[in-house]
């Protein structure tokens, strides 16, 4: 059969804008409307006046599926009164990487929230959803601009986020930030009054940007720290009992309270890549990614697939978010998809688990990747060391799943019509060069915030080698505002972090809960090495259930202060354990039943939400299993980059032959051979959990078990008489799956 020939849709500005949005889950109802398709059916005229229509669809469905909600789009007056806000707030970040303010870091964080917080109020409306009906309507509040009551939070929470610097003296409060710092321990009625005053602005701008449920899990620590004092003792959570007062203070003049390393994160790391996201953006970069991954596989058997999960992982090393990424490529490669034979859930599937990549691929991690350098004392050049081999082993968990279901679900062939790969390179390859730059910067020994500083200055100076992408002085205060529009909502997150951080702090939760999770793993056996593969396995499960009701920002801080202390009394390395807490907590955006990537790649292709999720799940899953392996065992250190290179190669090959037969297991196929029955399958999936455990014995046994999946593969093909035919006949049934219009197929 002859490859069709499929052209890609046109550049219509639909990648995904520079949202670091990991900050609190979205709904799981369905949303009927994709991302517009642009196919052959368009007319010149249509295809000429889709652009900005495409543009405002794509951004506006990254955000209903994005762990945000969708804010207001601002005009007139207030629009400019945001866009210079906003600007500001950019500029005094890039002021702060090169010039810090004099009295320190807390002292800018406390300009940069008060910029911030009132931004969030005029930008997301007080709604708690959007209506999602089947006209696609709107709440009338998300389009009009700010109500008097946003305008009075506005102003109430610019007063209360500049209280501490007020260098006027009132009462026994105020008097400038040195007065405020020396009163720790000790606040005046007013400082508590104020604080208290923070405290509600904070819930509520999470509430407006995340959704109701991280701002009752605050109140819920808030509530732990104010009533546990009256827990009987005997229980291992209780404590001595603080007052208000004494929670106020730790929130609002303490080193771990709304002020504490998450808010330090957002102000000095995620804003500035924020800003290089919208840079780059605007410079062309994403659309040069996905068409340099089309025309590199534009004529293999698995072009589709391959393009759609190598444009993920380019887009990610830029993107940061899962949700926003997964729009961005399913908007481009969907149609490509559908028209190679995908059925909806299935191609959905591919496109949620490689955007959720985003959050797991260098240079650009998720913003909890910059906790982690914080928390651990180490650069950020060395956590994006530690994500590149299981960064590798994911997505070529993805790779093996695409070559599968290609064989197994009968794919047609298509020929990309894109131009050549090593011509775009040649005229477009400059792009790469701001990514370098960081890495090169980093390796240098400057700060990630010097690194991305610099590349982003680069970015926009290659821009005019491209004249319909040049970054004029219009264009860059765009990208100003729109890079510090993309860090509002996970700023108010990591702001209210910091209830959570501070309350375990006050009451020593972590250790007691550390205490509790080891006491269970022990009572089912008192051997180390089960306690800490039992203690592992209860971790994930427990961070997999904090990731489906809290933001993958606040989930990794509450199972890092929570859960990480357990690992590491079981002497796992910091790195190890940090990494860990990190992958399962971003995990939540694959896991069913909130999956917020798979909800958005469903809304792209039209494909029933359930069965898209499931697929997800089985793209994605090396990445649950992954993690465990480099916890339960010393070698597994190798799959971050620590130990020797003989533990590195001998734990990243054991880990992809893992991988591989775990794809197989899922996907029911062994490539090059034909189909797997179920005696392969079920020891296929044994032997690739057995090689997770990356010791000498575990390894030649779970190889050993590889390898007689493959045997027993070959002896099924034997049987049916020739290549990929069973033995017994298997009814691979897709039509359920396939949803879209017939015709596409012809």
């Amino acid at each position: 059969m002859d490859a069709e020939v499929v052209p890609l849709p046109p550049d219509e500005g639909v990648v995904a804008g520079p949202e670091w949005s990991d900050d609190g889950p979205g709904e799981t109802h369905h949303h009927s409307r994709a991302v517009p398709h642009h196919t052959e059916d368009h007319t010149p005229a249509e295809t000429q006046d889709a652009p900005d229509q495409a543009q405002q669809d794509a951004r506006e469905l990254a955000a209903r599926f994005e762990e945000e909600k969708p804010g207001r789009v601002l005009a007139g007056g207030v629009g400019f009164l945001f866009t210079g806000v906003t600007v500001a707030v950019g500029l005094l970040t890039l002021w702060q990487v090169f010039f810090p303010l004099a009295q320190g870091s807390k002292y800018y964080l406390i300009f940069f929230l008060a910029g911030v917080l009132p931004m969030v109020f005029l930008a997301y409306p007080s709604g708690v959803r959007l209506r999602r009906t089947e006209a696609d309507a709107v709440d009338v509040d998300d389009r009009r601009g700010p109500t008097p009551v946003d305008w009075l939070l506005a102003l109430a929470a610019l007063v209360v986020c500049l209280y501490p610097v007020l260098p006027v003296a009132v009462g026994a409060g105020g008097g400038g930030y040195d007065a405020f710092l020396d009163r720790q321990g000790l606040l005046d009625p007013l400082d508590v009054a104020f604080g208290t005053g923070l405290l509600l602005l904070l819930l509520e701008a999470c509430r407006r940007t995340t959704g109701w449920i991280l701002p009752a899990v605050c109140v819920l620590f808030l509530g732990y720290g104010y009533y546990g004092g009256l827990l009987p003792q005997s229980w291992p959570v209780a404590h001595a009992g603080l007052d208000f007062a004494q929670l106020v203070d730790a929130f609002y003049n303490s080193d771990s309270g709304f002020y504490g390393t998450p808010l330090d994160v957002a102000a000095s790391y995620i804003v500035l890549f924020t800003i290089y996201g919208a840079v780059l953006d605007l410079s062309g970069a994403g659309r040069f990614f996905v068409e340099l991954s089309a025309a590199a596989f534009r004529r293999s058997r698995t072009a589709a697939g391959r393009t759609a999960v190598a444009s993920g992982f380019l887009l990610g090393t830029v993107s940061g978010s899962g949700a926003a990424t997964t729009v961005s490529i399913g908007a481009v490669t969907w149609p490509i998809l559908r028209r190679a034979g995908y059925p909806a859930e299935r191609a959905g599937g591919m496109l949620a688990a490689a955007g959720v990549g985003a959050i797991l691929s260098p240079p650009t991690l998720g913003a909890a990747a910059f906790i982690i350098a914080e928390y651990l004392g180490v650069s950020y050049l060395q956590v994006l060391g530690w994500a590149t081999v299981p960064t590798i082993l994911y997505y070529l968990g993805i790779l093996f799943s695409v070559e599968i279901d290609a064989r197994r679900s009968g794919v047609r062939p298509v020929v990309i019509d894109s131009g050549s790969a090593w011509r775009l390179l040649a005229r477009f390859g400059y792009h790469f060069l701001s990514l370098l730059v960081i890495i090169v910067v980093l390796a240098l020994g400057a700060s990630a915030m010097r690194a991305v500083v610099v590349a982003t200055v680069i970015a926009a100076a290659l821009s005019f080698l491209d004249r319909r992408h040049r970054l004029t002085p219009a264009r860059l205060v765009a990208a100003l505002r729109d890079g510090v529009r993309g860090v509002l909502a996970v700023s108010a997150v990591c702001a209210a972090a910091g209830i959570i951080t501070a309350t375990t702090t006050k009451t020593g939760l972590g250790p007691q809960a550390a205490s509790l999770l080891i006491s269970g793993a022990q009572a089912v056996s008192p051997e180390p090495a089960v306690v800490l593969a039992l203690t592992a396995v209860l971790a994930a499960v427990a961070l997999s259930l904090l990731g489906l009701a809290v933001p993958v920002t606040a989930s990794f801080v509450i199972g890092w202060v929570i859960i990480g202390p357990a690992l590491l009394n079981l002497g796992v390395e910091a790195p190890a354990a940090a990494m860990f807490v990190f992958y399962f907590a971003v995990l939540s955006e694959v896991s069913p039943p909130t999956a917020l990537a798979a909800v958005a790649a469903a809304a792209v292709t039209g494909g029933r939400l359930v069965p898209t999720m499931w697929q997800t799940l089985r793209y994605a899953l090396p990445a649950y299993l992954i993690p465990l392996a480099f916890v339960i065992t010393p070698t597994g250190l190798g799959l971050l980059g620590i130990g020797g290179p003989g533990r590195i190669v001998t734990a990243g090959l054991v880990s992809a032959l893992g991988v591989a037969v775990l794809a197989v297991a899922a996907g029911g196929w062994l490539p090059g051979v034909g189909p797997a029955g179920a005696p392969e399958r079920i020891l296929g999936a044994i032997a690739g959990l057995v090689l997770l455990w990356l010791e000498p014995l575990p390894m030649a046994i779970g190889a050993t078990l590889a390898a007689l999946t493959v045997a027993g593969v070959y002896v099924r093909r034997g049987a049916a008489g020739h290549a990929g035919r069973p033995a017994v006949e298997e009814s691979v049934d897709l039509g359920e799956e396939r949803e879209w219009d017939g015709s596409t197929r012809g």
